[in-house]
């Protein structure tokens, strides 16, 4: 069984989920999921606790938050209890955020049941929700113990959810791995190399974190594509677009800005790929105005200035504050 250890988690690929714990368990999963895999995960525990919430990015706020907290109180949870999350992304921020919080901090485990979580949501420690103003703007750093990392749970997932977790994979490949970005055009290689490329894809971050975990510098450059991603998001009132969808697109964005700073060359390439796995590849920009004022909400800008991680070629990046007249000419390209 292959693992790889990050901080104070464990993540293991392929293995059987079988969890022992020594106090008590809250499971917590959403509607969608509940019914296809909940009863196959085999767990003992003093007690063990279900908790089910609704699917989608609409549910990362306040109100969730609080409802997990209030549930694991009435459950009599303690710090000896685990939770764990069973799901996407959302569940994986949720649960790593409410567990952080809940008693100053309790183990939890995830187990993620989509591409986009298992290669990069559910690895790294960030736990989030999103406020009014923002995708991720409340949360905090808290490592699941361990990582479930299981291809097949991917077998019942829609194509779609399927797709906008390779706009992850494509995301890690543009800045770290010309050989796996070149892969990805066989779509046959694909399907039968995929643990390989979740594994791969796991290794780059798990670099990445180790160096850098609270995102002070290197860690940042994993959010290539989603300055401008999370504001479609944003503006898609977190329903028009899965998260992969909107880094696609926000990708595509990045791309344009670079080509005027980095003289990045490879656009067509990347919107190729992209379009391969059905991905958007344009964004329509309603108010420009609006959409440069809501960037600088944005995590990485310190001291009223935008960071931008920006491809140089494929496999390479670096980091860049453009001027407004750079960034708005690229935004224009993308008004309606």
């Amino acid at each position: 069984m292959k693992t790889i250890n990050l901080h104070s988690s464990t993540i293991l690929f392929g293995s059987t989920i079988e969890i022992k714990l020594d106090g008590s368990a809250l499971i917590i999963t959403d509607e969608t999921i509940a019914p296809l895999y909940l009863s196959k995960i085999h767990i003992q525990a003093r007690e063990v606790f279900t908790l089910i919430l609704p699917q989608g990015e609409e549910s990362k706020n306040f109100n969730t938050l609080q409802s997990i907290l209030e549930y694991a109180i009435a459950c009599n949870l303690d710090r000896k209890s685990t939770m764990i999350a069973l799901g996407g992304g959302v569940i994986s921020d949720l649960v790593g955020l409410a567990s952080g919080l809940f008693m100053r901090g309790v183990d939890f485990y995830t187990i993620p049941t989509t591409l986009l979580a298992q290669v990069d949501a559910s690895v790294g420690g960030k736990c989030a929700i999103n406020a009014k103003q923002g995708k991720n703007l409340i949360g905090l750093f808290h490592h699941p113990k361990k990582v479930w990392i299981n291809p097949l749970f991917l077998e019942t997932l829609p194509i779609r959810e399927f797709n906008a977790g390779m706009a992850e994979v494509i995301k890690m490949a543009i800045c770290f791995d010309l050989e796996l970005f070149d892969s990805l055009f066989d779509l046959q290689w694909v399907r039968n190399h995929l643990l390989e490329i979740i594994e791969r894809s796991i290794q780059i971050k798990a670099n990445i974190v180790l160096q850098d975990e609270k995102e002070n510098h290197l860690r940042a450059s994993l959010n290539y594509g989603h300055t401008f991603g999370h504001i479609i998001e944003q503006e898609g009132h977190y329903q028009r677009y899965l998260h992969g969808e909107a880094v696609a697109m926000g990708m595509v964005m990045a791309n344009a800005l670079a080509s005027k700073i980095t003289h990045f060359q490879e656009q067509k390439k990347v919107i190729k790929l992209l379009s391969l796995y059905h991905l958007p590849t344009h964004y329509e920009i309603s108010d420009i105005n609006s959409f440069y004022q809501a960037l600088f909400l944005d995590k990485k800008t310190q001291n009223k200035q935008i960071k931008f991680i920006l491809p140089k070629r494929i496999g390479d990046f670096g980091f860049f504050i453009p001027s407004k007249e750079e960034i708005m000419k690229t935004l224009s390209e993308f008004a309606k």
